[in-house]
């Protein structure tokens, strides 16, 4: 393998990353799904270097999570994460799932060590007004055959536009406790349930959950063909005042989210932006700790 970046498209439909003759990714930006699950793009399937799978699509306990994707579940009372949105201590079926449209792509380039995109898109809400404008730049890079990983960096800019503050929240900021989950949103596939979850800072398993730290990583052993596979995000950053913090588990599901409003709301005045950065690494065995402080050190944002 020597590890070389191609990209496919298929206009109006998706992007198609490849790593030699691997595709490691599949952008899709203009998904055909219900209304109840927020329709929005995302990155399904998601590949190790040996091709193994990363990432779950529509999984029957919660049809709207789709492999990794940029999504906010409470924004002034607006759910553009799909499902039924937590209210007076229950979840409840609400009429006010929005969803995010591609706008088009500013730039789409493509070299042997990368491939990048800077997309524009509108986040609608259930009644059909623009609340946030968001520009959008995902890299693919940092392939090493030798350690079996490669790297995915994405940014948003959520501008808001609504004429009004919009106020980001999650369900743990409505009441439910260890349910911050917001932004940039990871589910694993079955083989990552159960796995081990390392963070920074010597934390790791239940205890990370609720947390802030650089990095934090998942590992698992397939099923089928066997083998071993970690997803590590770092955290990145936020441009809003209250600092990042991990949503994570491995059990009954596998999901990582560096969340912007875990449990304090996000307020952005009219007018007024926030940006999130982050990074994932995709490797093509279970890291230790000590391997995974190396990367992270070597690889931090």
């Amino acid at each position: 393998m020597s590890g070389s970046f191609s990209v496919a498209h298929e206009t109006g439909a998706h992007l198609a990353v490849h790593i030699d003759d691997v595709e490691i990714a599949r952008y899709v930006y203009m998904p055909e799904l219900p209304g109840m699950e927020s329709p929005k793009p995302y990155l399904h399937p998601v590949r190790t270097l040996g091709g193994a799978p990363v990432s779950s699509f529509r999984p029957g306990d919660h049809p709207w999570h789709k492999g990794i994707q940029m999504t906010l579940s409470a924004v002034s009372g607006q759910n553009f994460w799909g499902g039924p949105s937590y209210h007076d201590g229950e979840y409840r079926w609400l009429d006010n799932i929005g969803r995010v449209e591609h706008n088009g792509f500013d730039a789409l380039d493509a070299t042997p060590t990368q491939v990048s995109f800077v997309e524009n898109l509108s986040w609608v809400t259930a009644g059909g007004e623009r609340w946030i404008v968001e520009r959008r730049t995902v890299r693919f890079h940092g392939v090493d055959v030798e350690r079996g990983v490669w790297m995915l960096d994405h940014e948003s800019e959520l501008a808001n536009v609504r004429g009004a503050p919009l106020v980001l929240g999650s369900p743990t900021t409505h009441g439910r406790p260890s349910a911050g989950y917001s932004g940039l949103f990871w589910r694993g596939p079955r083989s990552f349930v159960g796995g081990e979850i390392i963070a920074a800072d010597g934390r790791g398993g239940d205890g990370a959950m609720g947390s802030s730290s650089p990095w934090l990583a998942v590992t698992a052993r397939h099923d089928g063909a066997g083998g071993s596979a970690t997803v590590l995000v770092f955290a990145g950053s936020s441009t809003a005042a209250i600092p990042l913090a991990w949503f994570v588990r491995s059990d009954p599901y596998a999901a990582i989210a560096p969340s912007p409003s875990f449990a304090a709301e996000v307020v952005i005045p009219e007018g007024d932006a926030v940006t999130l950065r982050h990074r994932v690494a995709v490797a093509d065995r279970a890291w230790t700790r000590p391997a995974l402080e190396e990367f992270a050190t070597a690889h931090a944002l």
